[in-house]
């Protein structure tokens, strides 16, 4: 039994790639994923209510906690300027990068790390990785929310039932901006920064 969680660094469980069709930016394209990351077999529901609520892609993009990419891809294929996408899975990064290529799409996945540290956003889309924990969740979000450059912002879903009210209460009281819920469906809220 593996012990790999989708934010684990580097997955033991065996890397069998596969190809599964999705439905990205309205059209259906073949990704590749692979067990040992979030959602190898399909576009969750969370980011699927994400993506129906965002508004179009403007500027430089982020997507935080990036999986093999449907976030990213499809905010590349609505024509964002440039997307960068972080995960601290090696091979979600490898798979984003591989489907990005398969689509024809320019996206930078990156450790968190390769980031550089005077990047700033005009946007960040992102269904963070909540099952991190309070703490580990809280220090991801202050390492990127406040790269939302002037005007800018971010949109995050999070499942009612796991928190979405508490951590919208939480960013409010950092003073990266103004949080608002636009929108909830089946069981998540999408949460609205505007900087």
């Amino acid at each position: 039994m593996s012990e790999d969680h989708y934010f684990t660094a580097r997955p033991a469980s065996a890397d069998e790639r596969r190809t599964i069709t999705v439905t990205l930016a309205g059209r259906e394209v073949e990704v590749e994923t692979a067990p040992g990351i979030f959602s190898p077999g399909h576009v969750d529901l969370g980011t699927r209510v994400l993506l129906r609520q965002v508004p179009e892609p403007r500027g430089r993009l982020l997507d935080i906690g990036a999986g093999w990419g449907p976030i990213a891809l499809e905010a590349a294929l609505r024509g964002a300027s440039s997307v960068t996408a972080v995960d601290v899975n090696e091979r979600a990064l490898d798979l984003l990068r591989r489907n990005a290529a398969r689509l024809g799409v320019t996206v930078t996945a990156a450790l968190p790390d390769e980031v550089p540290a005077d990047a700033t956003f005009d946007t960040v889309w992102s269904n963070p990785p909540i099952r991190i924990g309070k703490d580990a969740l809280h220090a991801l979000l202050a390492t990127w929310l406040p790269r939302l450059a002037p005007g800018g912002e971010a949109f995050l879903v999070v499942q009612k039932n796991l928190g979405a009210d508490s951590l919208a209460a939480w960013i409010a009281a950092q003073g990266w901006g103004t949080v608002e819920k636009i929108g909830s469906s089946k069981g998540f809220r999408v949460l609205r920064i505007s900087a």
